[in-house]
């Protein structure tokens, strides 16, 4: 359960709306709803990818958990900072994009980003043989994240911009306590 927990907040369905809706901003009305589909079932293989074959990258590069759990907390943190304190010069809305956005910015990084594919490689490295939970875990969080997602445009009428910014900061706050954990877990296991 807490794994489902973490990858939705970490996914970030209810922060994804604004940029969604605004990548999408020249995509036809009818065609919206199956890119968001389409995006959303091609992040869940990259993620589900990475799942699997995260371990075996990070025997190939000789990288051990500590540093990739540390490495995580801190990209983590990085993208929570952000949610909290958005900047002019680092907004949260991406530029417009031209018709219809294929994999980037919707897929990956919005939805398959960096800091979900590290949380993913360190819980699969540190307990292999949970790999089942995390799988399930994952797919439950991957169907909240596309329920909000197909449903933006409704979710922006009926609650409005400024409640979508609130809860934003919100999951990002709960974000940053999740990054130092993890970060603080990652240098204990590397001197312990």
């Amino acid at each position: 359960m807490s794994a489902a927990i973490t990858f939705f907040l970490v996914m970030d369905g209810l922060g994804n709306v604004p940029l969604f809706l605004t990548s999408l901003r020249n995509t036809a009305p009818e065609r919206r709803q199956w890119v968001i589909l389409r995006e959303c079932l091609i992040a869940l293989l990259i993620m589900v990818t990475f799942l699997f074959a995260g371990g075996f990258l990070m025997d190939l590069l000789n990288i051990e958990n500590s540093s990739l759990q540390a490495a995580g907390g801190v990209i983590l943190l990085l993208i929570a900072i952000r949610m909290v304190f958005p900047t002019p010069e680092r907004p949260l809305n991406e530029p417009l994009t031209h018709d219809e956005p294929l994999i980037v910015p919707l897929a990956v990084p919005y939805v398959a980003g960096p800091s979900l594919l590290a949380v993913e490689v360190v819980m699969v490295s540190q307990n292999p043989h949970l790999w089942p939970q995390y799988l399930g875990a994952l797919i439950v969080a991957w169907l909240l994240t596309t329920a909000i997602l197909y449903s933006s445009g409704f979710l922006r009428r009926v609650v409005g911009e400024r409640a979508l910014v609130a809860v934003e900061r919100l999951m990002g706050m709960i974000l940053v306590v999740l990054a130092t954990q993890m970060l603080f877990e990652g240098t204990r296991s590397f001197f312990g």
